[in-house]
């Protein structure tokens, strides 16, 4: 796409729009526009269809991710990546596979995640080389520039689903096992707190949009996430999304303070996206105070390292080890490992989290309850929690 072409018709479009509107009520140009706007710059072919064409290409390259949107519209692409100059990948689900798509020179590269940035509100230039935004569409972006990317810029996209997959699509695709499934629906309605681990990439998140998707309708949802990406189907969710810091350094809004917010709200379920940091002792604390069916998603690596993965997380922030243990047993006790098995994101484990006490430890215990084999050593404590909650 030829860079003065474009330029062109943003000027041509900043003239259409005249000095009287302001930031808040700009609209994104119609196609009516840019074809206006072409044909202003003398740029306009005379034939329909190459019109069409090119009007379609200057559209992507003024409100859209240029060469790279026909891969985002793409349902089948989860993620999208640039390399800098060195190629863009994609991934259908089956890992990261090279495509054709050629977004030109760094300088290019650079002018469209600077473009995507600003859009979204948030700076990147040589001062701040680096930025993690949520794109209008939903999708996630986060870029790179040099000389932090060393052979960059560095781009990274992740698709929003806008819907969330049913538990029984979910079954046809080979994430659950259907008695995984079954029990994990049991879970949801009878509201035990749980936690889907796994690594980058897993499928933590559509799970969980899929686990919210089977609460009640009634019950009303209080999501609170770093980037809003969490799509349940569900009649009554809000969500709250973190606020990074302005130029000035000021303005900040982290999880921890959302959950806080998140509590006088009047929230069924209380969720926390992905626990990172200060607001996993928010989360606990809501949990041991009566908002049962709580949820998160936490990276680790297998469900045994979840306990001294939250440890890692909230002693820092004050939380003593012997109080965490207490309020993890009490509130947190469900977790729903992910793995990565070639192309297939699949639920490896459900486990439960127990004080070593029975054994004379003072260490957490993780007990397998169920795996895509069948049930596990610890199946027997969980059917009794859903029996006791009349599930």
């Amino acid at each position: 796409m030829n860079l003065d072409l474009i330029s062109k018709v943003r000027r041509q479009l900043v003239a259409q729009t005249g000095p009287g509107r302001t930031r808040r009520n700009r609209r994104r140009p119609a196609r009516a526009d840019i074809v206006n706007a072409l044909c202003e710059a003398g740029a306009a072919p005379p034939d329909q269809p190459e019109l069409l064409q090119l009007t379609e290409h200057v559209a992507d390259n003024l409100t859209g991710a240029g060469p790279l949107q026909p891969l985002l519209d793409d349902t089948t692409v989860t993620d999208v990546v640039v390399n800098g100059t060195d190629g863009v990948w994609i991934d259908r689900g089956h890992g990261l596979e090279t495509t054709t798509t050629s977004l030109g020179d760094d300088d290019t590269i650079r002018s469209l995640a600077c473009r995507l940035a600003a859009a979204a509100g948030r700076r990147l230039d040589a001062g701040n080389p680096y930025a993690d935004v949520r794109l209008p569409d939903g999708t996630r972006f986060h870029a790179v520039l040099p000389p932090i990317a060393a052979r960059g810029p560095y781009l990274s996209f992740r698709t929003h689903r806008a819907k969330a997959f049913t538990l029984s699509q979910l079954v046809e695709v080979d994430t659950l096992t259907t008695d995984m499934a079954e029990l994990l629906l049991r879970v949801v309605t009878g509201r035990l707190p749980f936690l889907v681990t796994g690594g980058t990439g897993t499928g933590k998140t559509t799970l969980l949009a899929s686990l919210l998707s089977a609460a009640d309708p009634t019950e009303r949802i209080v999501i609170v996430e770093d980037a809003a990406e969490l799509a349940a189907d569900h009649p009554h969710t809000l969500t709250l999304e973190a606020r990074p810091a302005n130029i000035e350094g000021a303005g900040a809004v982290d999880l921890a303070a959302l959950v806080r917010q998140a509590l006088r709200m009047r929230p069924d379920r209380i969720v926390v996206g992905e626990c990172r940091g200060a607001e996993v002792s928010e989360l606990l604390g809501a949990l041991n105070t009566g908002h049962e069916g709580g949820a998160g998603t936490l990276h680790c690596n297998a469900a045994a390292d979840v306990p001294a993965r939250l440890e890692a997380l909230a002693l820092p922030h004050g939380m003593p080890r012997a109080g965490l243990h207490a309020q993890l047993v009490a509130a947190l006790r469900v977790i729903v490992h992910l793995r990565r098995k070639g192309p297939r994101r699949q639920v490896a484990e459900i486990a439960l989290i127990d004080s070593g006490r029975s054994r004379g430890t003072q260490d957490l215990e993780v007990a397998t309850a169920w795996t895509r084999h069948g049930p596990g050593p610890a199946a027997g404590v969980l059917e009794r929690l859903l029996r006791e909650r009349n599930t």
